[in-house]
């Protein structure tokens, strides 16, 4: 009995405890909330390394062949694919018109030459017959000396005419000018064909395919950074792998429509593996004479429009327009309007908006 008097004592008083004025105290510490954005500083140091281009190959030599006269296919001795070397003849044309032309030229050359030989024996007569005193009159032998070089004249002249009409009938005969490959055919024989304008279609074309020219477009912005002297590495996209070097072989000192300079780098094609429009990475040695800034690779933001970096300015969201440079494992190089330990956010996106809040 004393003990169970001693329980009810115990539950009324944890009761009477229970329905006092005291709260329980939260033991757990308060934490602030995260900001949802993380940042980077803009950094400045001086660069030394290389850029990423593509470039493509052509060939070295590459030439539409069209004939220089009007005239009809009369033979054709190459096809697409065939090797050719320089001064193998590719193509016959006839020009009937030509050849009569010839032929008429010929004929007017040999009367000329027929009358300046009997104008030359008119002469020499008079002349002889003048050694007799009063037997030629000096007028005759002045006229006959005169009708003699006309007619001379008119001999060369003749002459002339058919060696050009000659010459023009030579133009029937298409030969190659250098040592290549055929790579287009688009007549076949009995088709007539004339002499090219811009936009049309030649009869051949011709592509030197033995050395080849890798072209890479450097952007403005590297132009003064690009290092002639160092060798160049290059990979083919169709011979992953293998990688290849050389020297560039020439620039153009000139920035194109597109605001980039060409270079271009000789290619031997030994073994015949590489073909025109093949398209490379090429990796192109670069000196960097000033500092430049960088920020860390994921806080560029790329669309299909443009490409720029969220600055913290006061809190506030600034989208910074840039253009890449040169990168490297972890960072960028960038141009824009932006200094020195300016504030970006890292890993950013499109979701943020000029003037959002950043805290």
């Amino acid at each position: 009995m004393k003990y169970r008097s001693y329980l009810l004592i115990a539950v009324a008083g944890l009761f009477a405890a229970c329905s006092g004025n005291q709260k329980p105290v939260d033991l757990t510490a308060q934490k602030k909330p995260a900001n949802k954005y993380q940042f980077a500083i803009v950094s400045e140091k001086a660069l030394s390394a290389s850029a990423r281009l593509p470039g493509q190959l052509v060939p070295f030599n590459e030439v539409n062949i069209f004939p220089k006269v009007n005239g009809f296919v009369k033979q054709l001795f190459v096809d697409r694919g065939s090797i050719v070397k320089k001064g193998q003849l590719l193509v016959i044309l006839e020009a009937p018109e030509m050849e009569s032309e010839l032929e008429a030229a010929n004929s007017q050359y040999i009367q000329a030459e027929a009358d300046a030989e009997a104008s030359k024996e008119k002469y020499d007569r008079l002349k002889e017959a003048a050694k007799v005193p009063g037997s030629v009159s000096p007028l005759d032998l002045d006229d006959a000396s005169s009708q003699m070089k006309a007619n001379d004249a008119k001999a060369q002249a003749q002459h002339s005419n058919v060696e050009a009409v000659a010459t023009m009938l030579g133009y029937l005969k298409i030969y190659a000018p250098f040592d290549g490959m055929i790579i287009q055919r688009n007549v076949s024989p009995g088709a007539l064909v004339a002499p090219g304008k811009t936009g049309d279609q030649p009869i051949l074309i011709l592509q030197d395919v033995h050395k080849m020219r890798l072209t890479v477009d450097i952007p403005e912005d590297y132009v003064d950074k690009v290092d002639l002297t160092q060798p160049v590495a290059f990979t083919f996209n169709a011979l992953p792998g293998q990688v290849q070097t050389a020297t560039i072989s020439r620039s153009a000192n000139s920035l194109g429509s597109m605001q980039q300079e060409a270079i271009e780098i000789d290619v031997a094609n030994i073994n015949g593996q590489l073909k025109p429009g093949m398209y490379a990475e090429v990796k192109i040695p670069m000196r960097s004479g000033s500092k430049s800034l960088l920020v860390p690779n994921n806080a560029i933001v790329r669309s299909t429009e443009r490409e720029y970096v969220v600055k913290d300015s006061s809190g506030k969201a600034e989208l910074i327009n840039i253009k890449e440079g040169l990168v490297s494992n972890d960072s960028t190089e960038v141009f824009g309007n932006l200094k020195v330990n300016d504030k970006v956010v890292i890993r950013a996106s499109d979701e943020i908006k000029q003037g959002d809040g950043l805290q």
